[in-house]
Order: structure tokens, then sequence, then C-alpha cells
């Protein structure tokens, strides 16, 4: 498995939905950690129309703590407006664990100085928009990551 995708209380179904398609399609984990703005039982996936669900590796965790137990991550890193390093600096490695905060607040308040050395932004020449749309944001950094690591080594 290339990587793990964590999204801290996702609000937005059609995010998730976008995201987890992503997943599918790059063999990547999708981590969801509660709250969450929807509902993944079975009947509410196929209304959506989400006929990849079931291809999805997901894991779905009640908290940060309850995540941080389950999946004892390795290496995170933290996409966020506040970041000071830049994606394109960062060196990614097969397994590591990219964690995206929701569409209206991003990530915990809580997070910043706790992994303030784990914390990396999307660089945004544009000047009015405070930030990508999470889905976007997601697979930027999912193909930025693809691209240093498992793309590179199969030639494509």
């Amino acid at each position: 498995m290339p990587f793990n995708i964590v999204l801290i209380a996702p609000e937005i179904p059609q995010n998730t939905g976008t995201i987890g398609r992503l997943c599918v399609c790059t063999d990547c984990r999708l981590h969801l950690v509660r709250p969450l703005g929807f509902q993944t039982d079975e009947a509410s996936v196929r209304r959506a129309g989400l006929d990849y669900w079931q291809y999805l590796d997901l894991q779905i965790h009640d908290d940060w703590d309850a995540f941080l137990g389950t999946a004892q991550p390795g290496r995170l890193w933290f996409a966020s407006t506040k970041g000071t390093a830049g994606l394109y600096d960062l060196r990614f490695a097969p397994d590591d664990f990219l964690v995206f905060g929701n569409e209206s607040s991003g990530l915990p308040p809580a997070f910043y100085p706790r992994y303030a050395d784990r914390l990396f932004t999307i660089p945004m020449p544009g000047r009015h928009a405070r930030s990508h749309n999470l889905a976007n944001a997601v697979s930027i950094v999912a193909y930025e990551a693809l691209r240093q690591t498992e793309f590179a080594s199969c030639g494509i």
C-alpha cells in the first residue's frame, strides 16, 4: 500500500466520496476520524452512487487517539494553510500518513503546536482563495507522494 490518507472530521460527503475514489485508483488506505458529517452505511453509499466503495480500503476511527492506537502511524504529514514547509520540499516514503483537516475549519487547533514540524502547505500563487477544495488538495498531495515513490520506480 503506497500511502494512508487521513481525513479529520470530514463534513461534505461528495469530497469524501471523491477522495475514496482516488484511494481506490491509487491503492491508498482511507482513514476517517469521527465525527463525520454524513453516514457511511450501505444504504447511504448506494444512494450516493458510490459503486466503487466496496473496493475501498477504509478504516473509521472514533477520534484521533483511537486512530493513533489502531493505525499506529509511522510518519505523519499534515496539510495546512498554516504550514511553513512547502509540499514540494518534502520527501515522502511509502506508508506515510497524509493528514487533512475538514472543509470548514481545517485541522483541530491543538494539532498546530503538537505537529508544527510536520505541517506543510500546497503552494497557491493565486490570492483570492484561502485554500483548495479538500478533494483537490488530497489529490495534489497524493499524486506528488506517488510521483516521488511508486511512479519513479515503475517508470510511469
